[in-house]
């Protein structure tokens, strides 16, 4: 497929998504399913067999659009799917939605960073990208489970970055990460169940 067809393509799909996304929010703000996780398990579960692929929706559009509590799907995905199952697809959703995050900033650039977050998290890292070795601190950071990924996702793709080495480094940084945050979250709903 030639540049101009597939940049057009890449356009239809952005605007088609992010028609899509918006939708999503506003319902998900009127039904509570981004700030309750009971909220959102009663959501995902009325879909039956397609639970887990509305499941992975939910989760990427949580990467795409960071205004969305992350650990509520991570936990979400524990709840409904038990603990192998909800990091296998969080898993997915999660590296699903961080490359749709970093082709979105190939497109527009910083612009859309401006959009979605907030000034001070823009001066913060406003100098990382120019750094020589911006694509190792890229990976040491996803690999760590406090890091700013959604940020750092959009960041990496207002650089030259290819999207092959992008996504290796997703594939490879993200598991560590939302196993840490999986078992550990599966891990204290067992303590808690103990003590209740």
């Amino acid at each position: 497929m030639k540049k101009p067809r597939m940049r057009k393509l890449i356009n239809i799909l952005t605007i088609i998504f992010t028609i899509a996304a918006i939708a999503f929010l506003i319902y998900g703000l009127k039904t509570d399913i981004f700030y309750s996780e009971h909220a959102l398990v009663d959501f995902v579960s009325q879909f039956g067999i397609w639970a887990p692929l509305v499941f992975i929706i939910f989760q990427a559009i949580q990467v795409i659009i960071p205004v969305i509590p992350g650990g509520l799907g991570l936990l979400a995905g524990v709840l409904l799917f038990g603990t192998t199952m909800g990091f296998v697809y969080n898993y997915v959703s999660i590296c699903l939605g961080s490359i749709i995050a970093f082709l979105i900033a190939k497109q527009y650039g910083q612009s859309v960073i401006k959009v979605l977050f907030s000034k001070k998290m823009q001066e913060k890292y406003s100098n990382v990208t120019e750094h020589k070795n911006f694509t190792k601190y890229f990976a040491i950071a996803i690999f760590l489970p406090l890091a700013p990924d959604d940020f750092l996702c959009y960041l990496a793709g207002t650089t030259k970055m290819k999207l092959r080495h992008f996504t290796i480094i997703i594939l490879l940084g993200k598991p560590f990460a939302i196993a840490m945050y999986t078992f550990g979250l599966d891990f204290i709903m067992r303590k808690l169940s103990i003590l209740i």
